[in-house]
């Protein structure tokens, strides 16, 4: 308690220096891979992707983030643990966002595309068990976030590769192809719509409490029912779009072909950044609110602390900070180092990913939003042989998503007994 009031103030200056160098990892890494697909099928330019990233992972952040968070992410340690020494868990929140945003930087340098949760995740784990007690881990929980490794690329990787097999066989493998693109791709767009409205709803707006009951039973099924009308609405302005499709040369030429389809990337590629904005926001900002509330209360601790609004607004700035500054290297991984991508194939990889997203909300099922988004550009390039992908880099992000969890706890074990030593 002495601690707490003594240096609060340095505390939650550091807090927020943390917190902000986290959010810039989330940018540069987790927001970097959600908009590779964008741009390594050229539906989007690198600078018309950070745009749009810019505005709706802001909106999603700043305008869904959570006005209420849990204090310790993913229930890993029982705050009740903690309730006679509370420094202790601003020295671990603190070591934990700083482990975390060193290994997303060391990352991102070096264009792995790895997961944000599994960052945070691995670095409180780190501390809890070395500055608490191993005991203190809810192992179960732990275990459960690391069978996502497996789950979260099969299932987004099978969709995209179902989904991709599809429009080769009804669009791509006819000769009237644009014919048959303008025909088809709008239900493609109500598939688009449906998929991002119910990542919005189920993980969005759950943050802020938002009720959207239509009388319908379980909020699943409400959220059915306003997603599949969310769809007609995409449905019916892509069908306007596509009518107005310039076209050049040959009607049925693969150009004129992915141009339909480069329009679905950009309805994908807003809802995607709006609905990881909201969700993933909390990995930065989640830590960084703990030691806000605990400071400010004199060391009171409780499961859930309330997220103050300038909170939400260092999360938000730094993840478009570091899409803009250091995203480009991770956009590079995903879009064009696993596989070519073209806009049909990124349209895909996208919806597959978005539809993985809809399903783990709907099961409880733990996955990452990365390991998703990689399983599903995997799939896609599955879908045309093994020989489309670039096996070493396949093999390299593999290696990063095993080492994430362990380089978090190691490196948040070194930051928490520094922080002890010099607080304490």
């Amino acid at each position: 308690m002495e601690i707490l009031a003594s240096h609060g103030f340095i505390l939650l200056a550091l807090a927020c220096v943390f917190g902000l160098f986290m959010a810039w990892g989330i940018g540069a890494n987790d927001v970097a891979n959600a908009m590779g697909t964008s741009v390594g099928s050229r539906a989007l330019t690198l600078k018309q992707a950070i745009l749009v990233a810019a505005i709706f992972e802001f909106a999603g952040a700043y305008l869904a983030g959570g006005e209420v968070t849990s204090t310790i992410r993913k229930g890993i340690i029982d705050p009740a643990v903690l309730a006679n020494s509370p420094e202790l868990l601003v020295f671990g929140m603190l070591s934990a966002l700083l482990a975390a945003a060193t290994w997303l930087l060391i990352a991102s340098m070096r264009g792995w595309p790895v997961s944000t949760t599994h960052s945070i995740v691995g670095a409180i784990v780190g501390f809890a068990a070395v500055g608490i007690s191993v005991e203190a881990v809810a192992w179960g929980k732990v275990g459960t976030i690391a069978a996502s490794w497996v789950v979260s690329p099969l299932l987004a990787g099978s969709m995209s590769f179902a989904l991709f097999i599809s429009v080769k066989r009804l669009i791509l493998d006819h000769e009237n192809t644009f014919d048959r693109a303008r025909q088809y791709v709008p239900l493609y767009m109500w598939m688009v719509g449906f998929m991002i409205s119910m990542v919005t709803l189920l993980k969005g707006l759950k943050h802020i409490g938002v009720d959207f009951d239509l009388g319908m039973g379980s909020k699943f099924t409400n959220a059915m029912v306003l997603s599949a009308a969310v769809g007609l609405v995409v449905a019916f302005i892509g069908s306007i779009a596509l009518r107005r499709i310039k076209v050049d040369g040959d009607i049925n030429s693969v150009d004129n072909v992915e141009k339909v389809f480069g329009i679905l990337m950009i309805f994908t590629a807003c809802g995607m950044a709006f609905a990881h904005g909201s969700n993933d926001v909390a990995n930065a900002v989640g830590p960084l609110a703990a030691v806000v509330s605990t400071v400010q209360s004199g060391g009171v601790i409780g499961a859930k602390s309330v997220m103050p609004w300038w909170v939400l607004g260092i999360g938000a700035a730094g993840i478009v900070v570091g899409l803009a500054t250091y995203g480009w290297r991770v956009i590079q991984t995903i879009g064009r180092k696993i596989t070519e991508l073209t806009p049909s194939r990124g349209f895909a990889a996208e919806l597959a990913a978005a539809s993985t997203v809809v399903l783990a909300s709907a099961t409880g099922l733990p996955i990452s939003t990365t390991h998703t988004l990689v399983g599903a550009v995997l799939g896609v390039g599955l879908a045309r042989g093994v020989e489309a992908l670039h096996l070493p880099t396949v093999g390299a992000i593999i290696t990063s998503w095993v080492v994430t969890l362990p380089a978090g706890a190691g490196l948040a074990v070194i930051f928490f007994y520094v922080l002890s030593a010099i607080f304490g």
